[in-house]
Parts: structure tokens; C-alpha cells; sequence
């Protein structure tokens, strides 16, 4: 079993940054993924970005490239989503996931194992 557990979340206004943040803990694969999805209310849960833990390849969302960093920090098993000049597009719970094993960065929920509780973002105008 694997736990993610996901912090970082708030209130801000437009053009803000913010930084999320998602530890892993429990039995790890020596390769996997790990990433972010976003769910607004009445919509899908959409793909923002992934990292692979090993090699350390990433994938963003269209809509978020340029604007969001993804990174992991190994020693900490954990992986950080830095959000900079946020819209109030953007507003959504940000759920953290991780997929065991792969060679590829999937961009479908249903293709990850395992996922946090999520965290509130919201941008105001």
C-alpha cells in the first residue's frame, strides 16, 4: 500500500504563485510515476503534470505548460507542483496520484494506482 498525502492548497488572487506539495510513504516500486490531476466542480478530472521518479522525465498539460513546474525531491520521496501566474481558470481540487511501475508518463486517471485526498485551489479575479 502505498499513502499520498497532499498540502499546499489556498486562496489567491490572480497572477499569484503557489506551490503544492504530495509525500509518499508505504511500499514504493523502484519505478513509477507520480503526478497531478485537477477536478472543477462539474467537470472531469484532467491531467496537469507527471514526473518519472527514475530518469526523471516529465509531461504537462497544454494548458498549464509554462506556467506550472513539476518536481521531485528524492530523499523526501516527495513531488511539488509550482504554480505560477495562476488564473481563475485554474481553480479546482489538485489531487496528487502515483502509478507503480511503466516506462511512460500516463496522462489518464484511471491508469494510476493510488491517490491523495486532494487539495482546494482557488483563484480569485
Amino acid at each position: 500500500q502505498v499513502q499520498l498525502v497532499e498540502s499546499g492548497g489556498g486562496l489567491v488572487q490572480a497572477g499569484d504563485s503557489l506551490t503544492l506539495s504530495c509525500a509518499a510513504s508505504g511500499r514504493m516500486f523502484s519505478r513509477y510515476a507520480m503526478g497531478w490531476f485537477r477536478q472543477a466542480p462539474g467537470k472531469e478530472r484532467d491531467f496537469v503534470a507527471a514526473v518519472m521518479w527514475s530518469g526523471g522525465n516529465t509531461d504537462y498539460a497544454d494548458s498549464v505548460k509554462g506556467r506550472f513546474t513539476i518536481f521531485r525531491d528524492n530523499a523526501k520521496n516527495t513531488v511539488y507542483l509550482q504554480m505560477n501566474s495562476l488564473k481563475p481558470e485554474d481553480t479546482a481540487v489538485y489531487y496528487c496520484a502515483l502509478k507503480l511501475g511503466g516506462w511512460s508518463i500516463p496522462s489518464t486517471a484511471p491508469l494510476y494506482d493510488y491517490w491523495g485526498q486532494g487539495t482546494q485551489v482557488t483563484v480569485s479575479s
